[in-house]
């Protein structure tokens, strides 16, 4: 029996610390958190100092059952959980769950996952640091107040379903200014001049611009006009010696802002792979906002630079956190064994260790050296002249190992006064550039310079926002420009023009019309929760608490009062905001056009509602590219010119109804009829391939003749048709979907055979067993191959230990009575679960 019980939040690192400890200690794992607060009266009693109420997460319960178990039989227990503000919050809740005894229970914390770090934590045991606790704590409370508060008021005045939160709703807020900035962005135009240059000595081509940027076609011609008998001379050589010195070792942020930039890595998979090589022993604790590196580590990295570089190479450096609340006493994110030059791992796994060990050597090497030359080129009796500018490398340092960037070219040998002679002097036509939208790595990077959040919540954040529909993650293509090119060569002008591509995005960031209606309302009702200072200055309070300065339920309730008050005040008297824009008067009708959100989305609405007349407003939906921002009074009036019965194609010749396509529910269909007749309009999927842009009336005419007979199969009918999944054939109840080659419309009885057959032959490998008591109850495997109950077109999957073949008609019944509570086939599934045998 093993005298000592180590527990910690994950499996992975239980595994890690195993190796290092003997058989006097048992190693668990608590799977993360243990407790959250309770959604009754947002698990906080406000009337006495905001005490929380936890409770135990469902998923937990089994777990904390064995732990109890683990705890009685053990004569210690050391809680090691994560050494930040979260992994203290684990500690105290398993101290709490467990029912712990100080007498019996220590606290043990390491920054790195290796048999010195173990030994050392083990025999330097503290106890739980009760002002990281409060801090985590104080965090989470007001998050719950912030969140669910906000929320209701959104609900109310927005939208239903909607969330708010205290440093998701100013990361929106970011995301939001940026595109408004891109969106009133004027691009300017200019020429950018560049000449081509050959050197007197041994005729080697360089470039030079010219220093200035012309801001017209007419001033690039009036400019090479000037130049009837150019002469170009060297006026000026400037060398300078220059440096480039190491960034620091890695913190969260800007590890997943280099894993972005150098692998295209978004921030949750830098930081799940991050985590991965922490638990396994590889790497420090990867959420940290400091800079430092221990002693142990500045002298393992000194020995490592000097072998495999030399002396030379070798130069110490201490960095220091440039926040002053930096959060807790961590190291940089660095190897847990400088010396090893890679692990044994996934690919990524391996490239995210090599760029860590790289930055932290790079950090303790040398700086790189450079000579930089910038020469000026003049031109006989003109006020222009041009630049060319190179760089040359003479001692790599750092860059040996770490390169960030590429030099500049290099420049042929010139002395000052030489003759230059042009091969050509070009013009290219440029467009100044809009500010870029986010990256997930650079909206990190805007976060932390502001202070918002901390190393832990940065990928959460993102993630939150975009899973609550406030931003969408995407590649866009740009707009085609034609781009003018004119050149000066042998005194003649000549010009030529391309088509280029400008403002293409990858990966970037992009807010949905629901993030800016919600950021302008919660502007116009609470500027100060998405205020980017008030934000920073909670986070700096939470430092406090940590450091032991403040106490957490007194900063809560001098926020708290002030933030209620408004809550309520904003439900009472805010007008419900839906961001409508006026866009204008429709010229047939006289009506009002406006656009704003609706239930599903933005929509385009023409008119306004009269009660008494009884006549709604007419609607239509935006295009994915079209935003309440930006749409224009043209463009609405088009879309609603295609709602409602959508775009008419013709009338039926057997019917004499008019015929549409339109987008309805669940994608494109075609209506026979129109929508206020008396008689219902008939609707038809379109087919895959057909849009509504391009469907003919011909196409749309065969869709009506859907559902179709094809023929009789085994002396039953054989229908084709088209459903909400696609085209099917339907034939003794049973539904068999298409092949992608084959039309519902030209499919004939042979091959509808042929499929019908071919699905047989697919149920009968699913089917395990039949009863004949009930031939709606199988044992069959779903579509995964595990063994399952079918019945009611439901699917109850046994446990691994059943064995189905051997499962009676009885052990079924009990089976489905215990999933479904009933054996009525009409009533709904209750809960889904593994059962047992």
């Amino acid at each position: 029996m093993s005298k000592n019980l180590v527990i910690v939040e994950s499996p992975a690192k239980a595994k890690t610390i195993e190796k290092f400890l003997g058989k006097d200690y048992k190693v668990k794992s608590s799977f993360g958190h243990v407790r959250d607060l309770a959604k009754k009266n947002f698990g906080i009693d406000v009337e006495h100092n905001f005490k929380p109420e936890y409770i135990i997460l469902p998923d937990k319960k089994k777990i904390i059952t064995e732990l109890r178990k683990e705890v009685k039989s053990a004569d210690k227990v050391l809680l090691a959980s994560d050494e930040d503000r979260e992994g203290e919050a684990i500690a105290w809740h398993l101290y709490e769950v467990l029912k712990l005894k100080d007498k019996n229970t220590e606290r043990i914390v390491f920054n790195e996952i290796t048999k010195e770090a173990i030994k050392n934590a083990v025999d330097n045991p503290g106890e739980i640091n009760y002002d990281l606790v409060n801090a985590q704590q104080a965090r989470r409370i007001l998050d719950r107040l912030v969140g669910f508060e906000l929320s209701s008021v959104l609900w109310r005045k927005v939208q239903s379903k909607l969330s708010a939160g205290r440093v998701q709703s100013v990361a929106v807020r970011l995301l939001v200014e940026r595109e408004r900035e891109i969106n009133v962005f004027k691009p300017e135009v200019f020429f950018k001049v560049t000449a081509e240059f050959l050197s007197p000595e041994n005729n080697q081509i360089f470039k030079a611009d010219l220093s200035q940027k012309l801001k017209s076609e007419k001033e690039v011609r009036d400019f090479f006009n000037s130049l009837n008998t150019p002469g170009y001379f060297v006026a000026d050589i400037e060398k300078k010696p220059s440096k480039r010195t190491p960034s620091a070792p890695f913190t969260t942020s800007s590890l997943q802002q280099e894993a972005s930039r150098k692998f295209g890595f978004p921030v949750g998979k830098t930081m799940r792979i991050a985590q991965k090589l922490y638990e396994a022993g590889f790497i420090t604790y990867m959420r940290t906002d400091s800079v430092n590196l221990s002693s142990l580590a500045l002298n393992t990295a000194k020995d490592t630079v000097i072998k495999e570089f030399g002396e030379k190479f070798y130069k110490k450096r201490v960095f220091k956190t440039k926040s002053k609340n930096a959060q807790e006493a961590h190291e940089a994110i660095r190897p847990a064994y400088i010396q090893n030059k890679s692990i044994s791992g996934t690919s990524e796994e391996e490239r995210l260790y090599d760029l860590i060990r790289k930055r932290t050597l790079a950090s303790q090497m040398a700086d790189a050296a450079f000579e930089q030359t910038k020469v000026t080129i003049k031109i006989k009796n003109s006020e222009y002249k041009f630049i060319a500018s190179g760089e040359v490398l003479l001692f790599p340092g750092f860059l040996k190992i770490y390169s960030e960037k590429n030099a500049d070219s290099l420049l042929p040998p010139l002395n000052t006064n030489d003759i230059l002679e042009a091969n050509f002097i070009e013009a290219t036509e440029q467009f100044s550039k809009y500010p870029p939208r986010y990256s997930e790595a650079a909206l990190v990077k805007q976060l932390e310079d502001k202070g918002i959040g901390r190393p832990s919540t940065y990928a959460p954040t993102i993630s939150t926002i975009e899973k609550r529909g406030y931003m969408i993650k995407e590649s866009r293509q740009g707009i085609e420009k034609e781009v003018l090119h004119i050149r000066y060569k042998n005194n003649k002008i000549s010009e030529k023009t391309e088509r280029k591509i400008f403002g293409a995005e990858k990966n970037k960031l992009f807010p949905t019309d629901i993030a800016m209606v919600v950021t302008d309302f919660l502007k116009d009702n609470f500027q100060n929760i998405i205020d980017y200072n008030f934000t920073a200055n909670v986070e700096e309070q939470f430092d406090q608490i940590a450091n032991g300065k403040i106490i957490w339920h007194k900063m809560i309730e001098t926020f708290y009062n002030k933030f209620h008050k408004k809550v309520e005040n904003t439900i009472e008297h805010a007008d419900r905001n839906a961001g409508e824009r006026i866009l204008g008067d429709d010229p047939e009708t006289g009506k009002q056009v406006s656009v704003r959100l609706g239930k599903y989305g933005p929509v385009v609405q023409l008119g306004l509602p009269d009660e008494e007349a009884k006549i709604k407003p007419k609607f239509a939906s935006l295009r994915k590219d079209q935003h309440i921002e930006n749409i224009t009074l043209e463009e609405a009036l088009e879309l609603l010119k295609n709602s409602g019965n959508g775009r008419l194609l013709g009338k039926d010749p057997v019917s004499g109804k008019n015929i549409y396509v339109r987008f309805a529910r669940y994608g494109a269909v075609a209506q026979l009829g129109d929508a206020d007749d008396k008689e219902k309009p008939k609707y038809a999927g379109l087919l895959k391939g057909m849009t509504i842009d391009t469907v003919s009336l011909e196409e749309v005419l065969e869709l009506f003749k859907l559902p179709r007979d094809v023929g009789e199969f085994e002396g039953k009918k054989v229908v084709a048709a088209v459903g909400r999944f696609g085209p099917y054939i339907r034939h003794d109840s049973k539904f068999i979907s298409l092949k992608k080659t084959d039309d519902p419309l030209s499919i004939t009885i042979g091959r509808a055979e042929e499929l019908i057959l071919e699905k047989r032959e697919k149920d009968k490998k699913r089917l395990i067993k039949e009863f004949k008591e009930d031939d709606t109850l199988k044992i069959i495997k779903d579509r995964w191959g595990k063994p399952c109950v079918f019945y009611n077109k439901k699917y109850i999957r046994l446990s691994a230990n059943a064995k189905p073949e051997d499962l009676t008609y009885e052990d079924c019944l009990k089976i489905i009575e215990k999933e479904f509570g009933t054996l009525d086939k009409n009533k709904k599934k209750k809960t889904t679960r593994k059962t047992k045998k």
